[in-house]
């Protein structure tokens, strides 16, 4: 098979190289326009009846609209096909969005999903996002699609890498209180955003500038269109080249709320005791200033939650299970410094969850969050959890963090997360904590380019020296080339334990170089992407641990299907021998390999859409062929249902029998409305013998509170019978009083 692979790369590596060549000649096809709109809003004298029919509502009659769009794709800079009217007013207390969006063909318009904040790019959609500060660097955005669904979240610094891993990013599960209705009609479709001021943070002036951007999706001829004209290897998220809209003026900040829950759980099994138990707590939301919010928790409970996703680990490291607790997301890219899922220096997931994912019980917290002045963000965080008997002591974690802005995207920030334990569970002669210090910046050169970094230090006992880490990485993205490169350490004792390292004792280097290609002779293929990418890791002795050349072609055609042909270049150096799977070892040595990387995707905002991932080539000296095919089909905008699996044969060099290791999971959906749903997730993984089903039934009475009814079950297998099983059963409810509004 190692011959048939190298083969395979040999004569797929001259492709990328001739693509790449036959790119130099390839037209660019530039944006439009470089200048950023500007548009006013009015104060409605009259509320708008929120119907989602603007045609008639006298509260728009003398509302000027915003006409003006420009494609991005596919034929970036030209205008729109479709005629959009967006229509922004205000009241005294709300912030008003009207749209019509205009449809020749409106009997063709594709509504894919309709649970809250589902996906909107394989769907006909609309979103803003509104930078209210005006700082160029962070905004809230806002969407929905013909059925009506809310859609929000939190960008910070641009969307730059990916949300709570280390980063900048876009937060999907910021979650606040607005409205939205929708109708349809043979005209198009049309929308109405009723957004109140207490859930948005701003300045202090009584009227004032904000950014705005709008984006509009025709799906079915995959179009999407900004007000904003945007160069086209960005989104949205690019607040710095967003419109601005003037004359908004805003009430004085008035916002607490309370949101209690009660929680009945009952859990049972074969060789466990069945156990019964309520539970009741609260969080409370109040704005300090219009800027700054204070939230407080107590007795904080994660019930509405689904299970982890099961993985597969083919390599001696550890694996990244991300955050989905509502109160941790929330904000949590005002805390996230370092690198994603591989050196991340606060990881709220280490709070109230212990290693083997068993939950710790939060006494309480109390985080504060937001903006003081223009330009400076600020994050407080203090969590305590109770002691869990034999697993872990009672800890305190507390962090602050601070960044301040500057123009053209850059900023400077510190970090300071700790750990104070009661010492129960260690030897107390030096204490029972843990701390990192952290400071971290970015600076903007011109328009496409920055180089960002950080610095850390821990103090752990009984761990002196090689404690400190750090990264230092350029980057520059232009409509034509992405590229970045970056060196970064981490010493053998740096050892945040309120973050998340992959790996200690390394030095990394890793860079990428990426050539978008378009054409307006082409007919049907929209864009073609080669690239190639490294990432090597040597050990503090300079012994060359991991090796990862990328060398690849993607072809992305008009209709949605897409094609990736590339080859991956493999090296690991293992020091001392570990069990792959089950009692598979992987010997000492130094192995280099070469593997074909193939990505298949088809229209994924078809009813029935397909991806497929395949590696075939060698693994620590052996044979490995990976498949990952994933299969999604909808009825209309009710229901979803995705089927993935992860098929890995392996044969080791050593002679013995190759294995076969299947990981699965069905994830199926039902939305009776946007704010009722039902959801089932069913996972297998064969290598631990494990069947895991997870249902939650949600009737969401407002955007963080409401009805939920969830079933966790877990069997093991026994002989092929799967007869050990564990039980769970959760009801909860949860209600949020506005005392101030």
């Amino acid at each position: 098979m190692k011959h048939r692979t190298t083969l395979l790369c040999s004569r797929l590596f001259p492709l990328f190289i001739v693509s790449t060549a036959l790119s130099l000649q390839s037209p660019i096809i530039e944006a439009a326009a470089t200048k950023q709109p500007q548009a006013s809003a009015e104060l409605l004298t009259t509320k708008p009846v929120l119907d989602g029919e603007i045609r008639g509502d006298v509260a728009w009659e003398k509302v000027t609209p915003i006409q003006e769009f420009w494609q991005i794709r596919p034929k970036i800079g030209e205008p729109a096909s479709q005629d959009t009217d967006v229509y922004i007013g205000y009241t005294d207390d709300t912030l008003y969005i009207g749209v019509i969006l205009h449809d020749s063909e409106a009997d063709k318009i594709i509504i894919a999903d309709s649970r809250r904040d589902a996906d909107l790019k394989e769907t006909d959609s609309f979103t803003l996002i509104i930078d209210s500060f005006l700082d160029q660097q962070n905004g809230f955005v806002f969407g929905t699609n013909p059925a009506g669904i809310e859609y929000d979240g939190q960008v910070t610094k641009e969307g730059s890498g990916n949300f709570g891993s280390g980063g900048g990013g876009f937060n999907l599960n910021w979650d606040t209180n607005w409205s939205v209705k929708t109708k349809m009609g043979d005209y198009g479709w049309s929308l109405e955003m009723a957004i109140p001021f207490t859930s948005l943070r701003y300045g202090k002036e009584a009227i004032q500038k904000w950014g705005f951007n709008f984006q509009r999706n025709i799906r079915r001829i995959n179009e999407t269109s900004y007000w904003a004209a945007l160069d086209r290897q960005y989104n949205i998220y690019r607040v710095s080249a967003a419109g601005t809209i003037d004359n908004i003026r805003v009430p004085v900040q008035r916002n607490l709320k309370i949101t209690p829950y009660g929680l009945a759980k009952s859990i049972s099994g074969n060789n466990i005791s069945s156990d019964s138990n309520k539970e009741f707590g609260m969080d409370i939301k109040y704005s300090v200033t219009p800027s700054l919010t204070l939230d407080l928790t107590y007795n904080t409970d994660f019930a509405q939650v689904e299970n982890d996703e099961f993985q597969i680990n083919l390599n001696r490291f550890s694996l990244f299970l991300p955050e989905q607790r509502p109160f941790f997301l929330e904000n949590a890219g005002q805390f996230a410094v370092g690198v994603p899922k591989e050196v991340e220096l606060f990881f709220s997931r280490r709070i109230g969850i212990s290693s083997n994912g068993q939950q710790i019980p939060i006494k309480g917290g109390a985080r504060l969050s937001g903006k003081v002045g223009s330009n400076t963000n600020i994050g407080l965080l203090h969590m305590s959890a109770e002691a869990l008997p034999g697993s872990a002591p009672q800890n305190d974690f507390t962090v602050a963090r601070v960044n301040k802005e500057f123009k053209n995207r850059s900023s400077l920030g510190f970090l300071v997360v700790n750990r104070e334990g009661d010492g129960s569970l260690d030897d107390e002669s030096e204490g029972d904590y843990n701390r990192t210090y952290a400071v971290d910046g970015r600076f903007g050169i011109g328009q496409y380019g920055d180089l960002s970094g950080f610095y850390a230090k821990t103090q752990s006992p009984h761990l002196k020296g090689k404690d400190s880490a750090f990264l230092f990485r350029g980057a520059y993205n232009s409509q034509k080339w992405s590229s970045r490169a970056a060196i970064s350490h981490v010493g053998s004792n740096f050892n945040p334990e309120v973050g998340f390292l992959k790996r200690k004792g390394f030095n990394k280097a890793d860079f990428l170089f990426l050539r978008r290609i378009q054409s307006d002779s082409w007919k049907t293929l929209y864009e073609m992407r080669p690239h190639i990418a490294y990432a090597g890791h040597w050990g503090e002795d300079d012994f060359y641990e991991t090796g990862y050349w990328h060398i690849d072609q993607q072809w992305e055609w008009k209709n949605g299907y897409e094609l990736h042909t590339g080859v991956n270049l493999l090296h690991e150096g293992v020091r001392e021998s570990f069990n792959l799977v089950g009692d598979k070892v992987v010997e000492p040595g130094e192995y280099d390999d070469e593997e074909l990387n193939l990505v298949i995707k088809t229209d994924q905002g078809a009813p029935l859409s397909l991806f497929l991932r395949a590696k075939i080539g060698g693994l620590f000296g052996g044979d490995r062929v990976q498949m990952n095919p994933r299969i999604r089909y909808r009825i209309g905008d009710t229901f979803n249902a995705n089927l993935s699996w992860s098929y890995n044969r392996i044969d080791l060099e050593d002679g013995g029998e190759p294995f076969t290791i299947n990981v699965g999971s069905l994830r199926m959906t039902y939305s009776f409305s946007p704010k009722i749903s039902l959801q089932a997730l069913v996972q297998y993984n064969d290598s631990t013998d494990v069947l895991a089903t997870n249902f939650r039934f949600a009737w969401l009475t407002s955007a963080d509170a409401g009805f939920y009814f969830v079933y966790n079950e877990t069997r093991d297998d026994d002989v092929g019978q799967f007869l050990e099983t564990r039980k769970e059963w959760i009801l909860k409810y949860s209600k949020t009083f506005d005392l101030m509004n």
